[in-house]
Order: structure tokens, then C-alpha cells, then sequence
């Protein structure tokens, strides 16, 4: 069958501009294009994380931003064209995450999710769409969660932000993919970085940080449009979204505790 996105035979000199590229799944996934021969363009709010992660490597590029801040987006938009005249892919994977439910929810916390997690993804559309568009060619990767598939206990306001960034995936596809423009959406479970080290909770199926990005990278390479992993756990919640209600909550408090 078809892949829905261009498979990537060759990332050699390839331009590709990861958001969240400080820490676990973002950092993992720049060093190993880099290894791979990509051009990579590195962001995030801690320069010095990005630093460490580019060292001296001649084909990465540090730009330190605000996801929440559209002026720094578009600062560092503009370095990387002056430098490459071009962007081929954008992967972002910046997020934040805290544990919240209906007897603790705070409002500023929400706010400060939602702002990350949402609005910083529309930030950085904002300044690589006109781009994409009139290059007629690239693409662009979002990292949502399997915490978007359905509700999830603790997740009141991170669950409903990457549901969120699910649909905004999909209508991304479906403008963009006729255009020339290809449109990954990312979908992990439970992953060994630091937005899931004070989770206080057995997390199934853990996976190392290196070991979700490589899974990432072959789905681009694949062309595949959903990438969601690893599958013995995420396959099971595909399958969980489909059950009624009554059922689908059931699983939820058995299987949780909560």
C-alpha cells in the first residue's frame, strides 16, 4: 500500500528544524540525524542543553527560543533560511505536562499547558506555512500523545491539548498533503525522558528516548503519517477508543486504579 507522506531514502544535507530539541525524544532524534548526514537546526528554551547536544558538529545549528514567544520563532525561521534558504522538515516536539485532575485543577497551570502544548504548535505554523506553501515541497511533524486518543485519569488538561493537536494533524493533512506538503503525526506512549521522570505511577511499556527516536525516524523514512509507538501499548488504546463508554471507563478504573 502506498505510503500518505514521501518516503526519505537519503536524509544526507537534508534541512530539518526540530522544536523541543534540548531533552528526550527532540534531543534524541537531532543527534541521530545528524548522524544520518541531516542538516539540524536545534531549539528550545535552554541553550546550553542545545549546545551540549550540537557540539562541535559541523552541520548543526543552535537557536535558542520560546515556543510561547512568535517573535523568537521567527527570529530563528530567518537565521536558518539566511543559512540553508530553505526548510525541509519541522518536527515539533516541544511540550510540558503536569498531572491534574477535577479536585486539584488550577487555572494559571492549565493556562501555561494549554500555551505550550497548543498555542506554541499554531506559533510555529505561523512562521513555516507561508514558508512550505510557497516552496511547494517539505514537511512538517507534530508530537502529540497517546494521551490524546481518549480521556486518561490525572490527564485533564494535557490529555485534551494533545487530543487536540491530534485533529490539527489531520486537517494539516488534508490541506497540505495535496500541495506537495508532507504531514506527520506522532503519537508516543509512555517514554523515558523528563516530562515522565516524577510520574509516580507504573508506566507500561517504557521506552528509552533513543529507542523512541529511532522508531520516529524510520516512520518518516517509511512515510508513514501516523506514527505511534511502541505498538504493543499503543495498539491497545487505538483499540480502547473504540469501546462503549460504559466499557471504555470500566477498563480505565481496573486497569488504573483511579
Amino acid at each position: 500500500m502506498k505510503p500518505l507522506n514521501s518516503p526519505i531514502t537519503d536524509w544526507r544535507n537534508l534541512r530539518v528544524w526540530i522544536i523541543g530539541a534540548s531533552s528526550g525524544i527532540g534531543a534524541e532524534t537531532a543527534r541521530q540525524l545528524l548522524h544520518k548526514g541531516a542538516r539540524v537546526a536545534l531549539s528550545a528554551r535552554n541553550a546550553d542543553a542545545l549546545h551540549r547536544i550540537a557540539g562541535d558538529h559541523a552541520k548543526a545549528l543552535e537557536l535558542a527560543l520560546d515556543i510561547t514567544a512568535p517573535d523568537s520563532i521567527f527570529a530563528a525561521r530567518d537565521i536558518i533560511l539566511q543559512r540553508w534558504q530553505g526548510i525541509d522538515l519541522m518536527l515539533i516536539v516541544a511540550g510540558a505536562y503536569n498531572e491534574m485532575r477535577a479536585d486539584n485543577f488550577d487555572l494559571r497551570i492549565a493556562n501555561q499547558l494549554i500555551d505550550t502544548n497548543l498555542r506554541g504548535v499554531f506559533n510555529c505554523l505561523d512562521a513555516i506555512l507561508p514558508l512550505l506553501l510557497a516552496q511547494g515541497a517539505g514537511a512538517i511533524g507534530i508530537v502529540a500523545s497517546v494521551a490524546g486518543y481518549s480521556g486518561l485519569p490525572k490527564a485533564m488538561v494535557y490529555g485534551p491539548s494533545k487530543a487536540a493537536l491530534i485533529n490539527l494533524a489531520e486537517c494539516l493533512f488534508l490541506d497540505l498533503r495535496p500541495r506537495g506538503i508532507g504531514v506527520y503525526l506522532v503519537n508516543p506512549g509512555f517514554v523515558d525522558t523528563p516530562l515522565t521522570a516524577g510520574n509516580d505511577f507504573e508506566m507500561p511499556a517504557l521506552m528509552p528516548a533513543a529507542d523512541a527516536a529511532a522508531t520516529l525516524i524510520r516512520g518518516l523514512e517509511r512515510g508513514e503519517f501516523h506514527l505511534h509507538f511502541p505498538k504493543r501499548f499503543t495498539n491497545w488504546l487505538r483499540l480502547a477508543r473504540l469501546l462503549p463508554y460504559r466499557v471504555y471507563f470500566a477498563l480505565i478504573h481496573k486497569v488504573t486504579g483511579l
